[in-house]
């Protein structure tokens, strides 16, 4: 009886106020310590979750599945606001030169030192190319929190957004020369790629008429309510059927983000809508993260586990630094921007799932790696981007 009873009151609806509430909480304790809120929502979520107190457990954080979908979608969307065309004339082609240094740079580092220590090369070619990917919700975060302004905020959004397509392309490209490597029969390197590619265009192609149509929608309507609810339906619409078609939510998100931002009188006023009721999705968000996180798994990953997460970051920073100064960036974005690309998430997670397929022998072993890569990343990311903005100026002190 006693247990019905618990099992009746602790339903979707009480884990839900309770992710809320401890979330909220753990924020006014971060701010002691000068912490970015995302750390604190990350932490109580592993304090919480089913692998520590056991508060939120499994079951329940297996049933908020679908928010970190809409989370993901309504930070692409938002994030695609960065490419208004007006914006990109300022800033020029620096944003695009310095994720596709960034993003390149990294994979290559992570792949020689791998390999020069003498780790098979297909494994090292599938794990270096995860390296590329980062996840943009923890860093969009910080810069909420603290409404960082400057050079090295207004390049690192554009360039957070073009880094997963980048990363897709580079996660292609490996697996396709890993493929050759592995394969004693013939392979074509080509017919690999053809996937990728097609995830890519098919996503640049399906935002951009979801953006068109965003346009017409929301001009059919004049409240503030009306435009907030065709956006949000849109939003779960391109999530929907990327899912459906396999192509990228995030990318698809994104596109329809920056086409709607570029076409539309309407889109500063909607994008305003959209932030002012995203902060408890966010919440929920980094909460189930670390909810999510076994830190169990991180003393398995070994001397390999810790090549990947030192030298990614050093590819990360030494790619930014060389993008910075070949499309002529201010001196204070070569210098701190490549420390605000730590975090990474879902989209590596993906990657390193599919990887178990590619190379089978090694696919549990990259998973666990990624999966303690992340829990580093997300721990330490938003710590690390905020001491970077700060640093540029970028973050007043109070």
């Amino acid at each position: 009886m006693r247990k019905d009873l618990v099992n009746r009151l602790l339903n979707i609806y009480t884990y839900l106020s309770l992710a809320l509430i401890l979330g909220i909480l753990s924020a006014k304790v971060v701010e002691k310590v000068k912490f970015p809120h995302v750390t604190g929502y990350i932490i109580i979520g592993l304090i919480a979750g089913p692998y520590c107190l056991n508060i939120l457990t499994l079951d329940a954080v297996e049933k908020f599945a679908i928010i970190p979908d809409i989370a993901l979608g309504v930070i692409a969307f938002s994030i695609g606001a960065e490419f208004k065309m007006s914006y990109l004339k300022i800033v020029g082609k620096a944003p695009v030169i310095i994720a596709f240094a960034e993003a390149v740079c990294a994979v290559l580092v992570v792949d020689l030192v791998l390999i020069l220590t003498g780790n098979d090369v297909s494994f090292s070619l599938v794990l270096g190319a995860i390296a590329a990917a980062t996840a943009p919700a923890a860093t969009l975060m910080v810069v909420r929190q603290y409404n960082a302004k400057g050079p090295v905020t207004s390049t690192l959004l554009p360039v957070v957004a073009i880094d997963d397509a980048i990363a897709l392309m580079c996660f292609g490209l490996s697996v396709a020369l890993a493929k050759s490597i592995g394969s004693s029969g013939d392979v074509s390197i080509l017919m690999t790629l053809i996937d990728p590619l097609i995830e890519i265009i098919g996503s640049l192609l399906f935002g951009a008429v979801a953006g068109i149509i965003l346009k017409f929608m929301i001009a059919w309507y004049t409240g503030n309510g009306s435009r907030l609810t065709i956006a949000l339906a849109m939003i779960f619409l391109c999530i929907g059927i990327s899912n459906l078609a396999g192509l990228s939510s995030l990318l698809v998100c994104m596109v329809m983000g920056a086409v709607f931002t570029n076409i539309s009188k309407y889109s500063d006023e909607t994008f305003k809508n959209v932030d002012n009721i995203t902060h408890p999705l966010f919440l929920l968000f980094f909460v189930i993260s670390g909810a999510e996180l076994d830190l169990t798994v991180l003393p398995s990953v070994g001397f390999i586990g810790l090549i990947y997460v030192i030298f990614r970051v050093v590819g990360k920073v030494l790619g930014a630094s060389i993008g910075a100064k070949a499309s002529k960036a201010e001196p204070v974005v070569t210098k701190y921007l490549g420390f605000t690309l730590l975090p990474q998430a879902g989209v590596a997670i993906g990657l390193a799932g599919i990887a178990t397929s590619i190379v089978p022998e090694y696919g549990l072993k990259i998973q666990t790696i990624i999966l303690c890569g992340t829990i580093i990343y997300e721990l330490i990311g938003p710590l690390v981007t905020k001491l970077a903005l700060t640093k540029a100026g970028e973050i007043k002190q109070n």
